[in-house]
């Protein structure tokens, strides 16, 4: 990547205040969560971005790095990318070097797309160096779980389109996984488990798996959920355990109903998927915050559309359930005791 050229595009990021930092404009009051009432812990900081999809974007490599520029200026324990990230062609190794320019530990989750072009998870994982398929490790006396969320329904009754499903075999790894830890506990899943529109097709087994573990340890033991894969900025909650959605970096998916070029012919022509979604200006992304009480907090990042936004494309307000909005929120919520 050509120095000038990053310059260019941070430089295009200021314009308009839409940013305050290299790392977006932080919006304020982020999302403020109580994860627990016991002694202090250790603070812990990290990294979080999703669907990039290097694949699709021309600007992909210029995306990730102001992520990764601002995660070392931030100084972030990890980073950790939500799934869409790169296929393994030969032709994203320099976007792979760009991700491999953080100093500190790097985790990824396989996307439904990052196995596109015949791939199987074993080589995604290869070639990114990721540890396996889906994995747990510990950090400044949390426990983080990262989960596969592209296995293969058995069922002759499956949906249509990408696997979106956890098979026995990880269930029954989870489930042990959880019994072995006694420290809270965070998620990491590519697709919703908390969305049936188009997230994990056995999402309500999967979190009774969650919500027996916090049963069987006589506290709540487990406690959020990350995912990506929808393109979308919303959180719920389900039983005491809260499920973030993590927005794209880059874009949201319009389809055939809503074809725009949003850059250039020339860049249409290299990259013909782009003029089906609606890119995001600037690439946003988010830090998660746990202090030493205890308390969660995720930061949130604005920018605004390339081109006319869906509502001008005469796109229902929520057609994807979820508005369709280039940002990730600011919002407050408190665990019940």
């Amino acid at each position: 990547m050509k120095n000038q050229n990053r310059r260019g595009f941070i430089q295009k990021l200021a314009i308009g205040g839409l940013m305050i930092t290299p790392f977006q404009k932080l919006i304020a009051n982020p999302v403020s969560v109580e994860l627990q009432r016991e002694s202090a812990k250790k603070k812990i900081r990290f990294g979080i971005c999703a669907d990039i999809h290097q694949d699709i974007m021309h600007d992909g490599e210029l995306r990730l790095q102001v992520f990764i520029d601002d995660m070392q200026k931030q100084d972030v324990d990890f980073i950790i990318q939500l799934g869409d990230f790169c296929r393994p062609y030969d032709r994203n190794l320099p976007f792979l070097k760009i991700w491999e320019q953080f100093q500190g530990p790097r985790y990824h989750v396989i996307g439904n797309h990052d196995n596109d072009g015949g791939f199987t998870h074993d080589q995604v994982i290869t070639f990114w160096k990721a540890p396996l398929k889906y994995y747990s490790f510990d950090k400044n006396g949390y426990h983080f779980v990262v989960l596969n969320g592209n296995e293969h329904n058995p069922s002759p009754d499956r949906p249509v389109g990408y696997a979106r499903y956890i098979g026995k075999e990880q269930q029954e790894w989870l489930e042990k996984d959880l019994q072995q830890t006694n420290l809270t506990t965070i998620i990491f899943c590519h697709q919703g488990l908390d969305n049936d529109m188009g997230g994990i097709e056995n999402a309500t087994l999967v979190r009774l798996i969650l919500e027996r573990a916090n049963e069987d340890a006589g506290f709540k033991k487990v406690r959020l959920v990350f995912s990506g894969h929808h393109h979308l900025d919303y959180q719920n909650e389900i039983n005491d355990i809260f499920y973030i959605q993590i927005n794209s970096m880059s874009y949201q998916w319009l389809g055939d109903s809503y074809v725009k070029i949003r850059y250039s012919v020339e860049v249409d022509k290299e990259h013909p998927n782009i003029k089906y979604t609606v890119p995001y200006k600037d690439p946003i992304y988010t830090i998660a915050e746990i202090d030493s009480n205890g308390v969660f907090s995720l930061k949130g990042a604005s920018t605004s559309f390339v081109g006319p936004s869906p509502t001008d494309l005469g796109m229902p307000k929520h057609e994807m359930g979820y508005e369709v909005v280039p940002y990730i929120s600011p919002r407050r919520i408190k665990f019940n005791k």
